[in-house]
């Protein structure tokens, strides 16, 4: 080979195939060379470290079952690095061995009888998502990551292997408290992967009739039941290249965790109605705040879709373990809120800073926001001080078990300044209970029919302002005396 030609050989990114089966080889081999790539195959693991000592691939294709070892022992040399990236060819039902792989740092899997379209998606998903790939480059400004505001060593933590799992097709469960980011962060990982430019679909899997979900997942044939006039794609069509989020995943009821694990290991969707099955491509994320491991135990979750789900754990830190970044994300919140309502800038001062930073946030990133674009409501911008803040009523926005005809009495804060006491504002701190309930009804009311202004006196659209349900909007105009 000539010096140009050996020049040439190395700016086309290459792949390597490691079978044992000369015909799969060879398949394989012309398949991904019509790509436009350049194929090596080797039919042993020897052989196959031999091609990777002597040059650079950007993704390496190997069987799980070798004559002189296992697949699996690929993927754990090589999946540690950024390349080439690894993936492993199983055999058809043979979960448990592609999610060893995947733990093991393996960038995705097929299935025998390989499925060439497959085959090609996942090769373009590797060449593009490679930090040198042809096809696409560098990812693009990650916008949802950019998001996750900070600097504790918790979220330089998160944003760190979001930036990994971007590069994976491997399923990842998110774990975190409600209000956390969990979307945030699943947006987050598709937007760093090489499915960026496709379709996010997010499914709260709390909110779905169970009678309607298996057509709502996987979309149902024209006459499949009374009210199908048309044919109609699921969740699983709409998120077709890009990624499925599956939100509130433990709110599935067990028949359905039955069907979808089929779907994730099949990658094969059967629409209601339907006589034939087809394929899907998409990766699965899933989020909960709930623990799916004592789920399983109590037998509410399936241990099959668990171990299917849950192949990557990704926790999201609460607010309050990284109390030190509250500040930098009331100041992002603030620019977003007051560009959303169209009002002048906020800021914090001092003491308003040093209250949020004393707070539990029990409703996480959640409640912080809503604090403040009740502060902002109230204000309509300039500068905020605890006073604004309404914390106490903040935390009683949750559904009253019962409408009491007179507040309870509260215990009379303690002489301290204003900002090491959260629920006391700019309340004297000698004020006595009747006169603390009173002042927090009187900002509450303020706060409401502010919404109430700005949504031209909108019942509905006032409660989404404010944070809270529209029963909830009711019963507080009533316990205040609004009409």
């Amino acid at each position: 080979m000539t010096e140009a030609e050996s020049a040439g050989r190395s700016r086309v990114p290459a792949v390597l195939v490691v079978d044992d089966e000369a015909d799969l080889r060879e398949l394989l081999g012309l398949t991904i060379s019509r790509l436009g790539l350049e194929v090596d195959t080797a039919e042993s693991l020897a052989e196959a470290r031999q091609f990777l000592q002597n040059r650079a691939y950007r993704l390496c294709l190997t069987d799980m079952r070798l004559p002189d070892g296992s697949g699996l022992d690929l993927v754990r040399e090589l999946g540690a690095r950024s390349e080439p990236k690894i993936a492993v060819i199983t055999a058809y039902g043979s979960a448990d061995n592609a999610v060893a792989a995947l733990k093991a740092g393996a960038f995705d899997y097929l299935a025998k009888p390989v499925d060439l379209d497959q085959l090609r998606r996942l090769v373009r998903s590797a060449i593009a998502g490679s930090p040198s790939g042809a096809a696409g480059g560098a990812p693009a400004e990650n916008a949802a990551a950019a998001r996750l505001v900070g600097e504790s060593a918790e979220i330089k933590r998160l944003r760190a292997l979001i930036a990994r799992l971007g590069q994976s097709m491997a399923p990842v469960a998110i774990i975190g408290e409600s209000g956390s980011g969990k979307e945030l962060v699943a947006r987050a990982i598709h937007a760093g992967s090489a499915r960026s430019a496709m379709p996010f679909v997010a499914v709260n899997c709390g909110a779905i009739p169970e009678a309607l979900m298996e057509a709502e997942f996987f979309g149902y044939r024209r006459g499949a039941f009374t009210g199908a006039d048309r044919d109609r794609d699921g969740f699983f069509q709409a998120a077709s290249g890009g990624t499925l989020l599956l939100d509130e995943v433990a709110e599935l009821p067990l028949a359905m965790q039955v069907k979808l694990l089929r779907a994730i290991q099949e990658r094969r969707i059967h629409k209601v109605g339907s006589t034939s099955e087809e394929p899907v491509d998409v990766r699965i994320l899933s989020a909960t705040h709930q623990d799916l491991g004592r789920m399983v135990e109590a037998g509410r979750f399936r241990q099959d879709l668990f171990y299917r789900l849950n192949v990557i754990e990704l926790r999201v830190p609460s607010l309050r373990e990284r109390g030190d970044d509250v500040p930098l994300i009331a100041t992002a919140l603030l620019r977003r809120i007051t560009d959303r309502a169209g009002v002048p800038d906020a800021w914090l001062t001092p003491a308003a800073e040093a209250v949020l930073r004393q707070w539990a946030f029990p409703g996480n990133v959640r409640e912080l926001e809503n604090v403040l674009e009740r502060a902002v409501v109230l204000t309509g911008g300039g500068e905020l001080a605890p006073e604004h803040l309404v914390l106490e009523t903040a935390r009683a926005f949750g559904e009253p078990a019962a409408a009491p005809s007179t507040p309870a009495p509260v215990p009379a804060p303690a002489r301290a300044p204003a900002e090491a006491t959260p629920a006391a504002g700019s309340v004297a701190a000698e004020a006595v209970p009747g006169d603390l309930a009173a002042y927090l009804d009187s900002v509450e009311s303020a706060a409401i029919q502010a919404a109430l202004a700005r949504t031209g006196h909108n019942r509905t659209a006032a409660a989404q302002l404010l944070g809270i349900s529209f029963r909830q909007m009711r019963y507080r105009m009533q316990r205040l005396g609004l009409k």
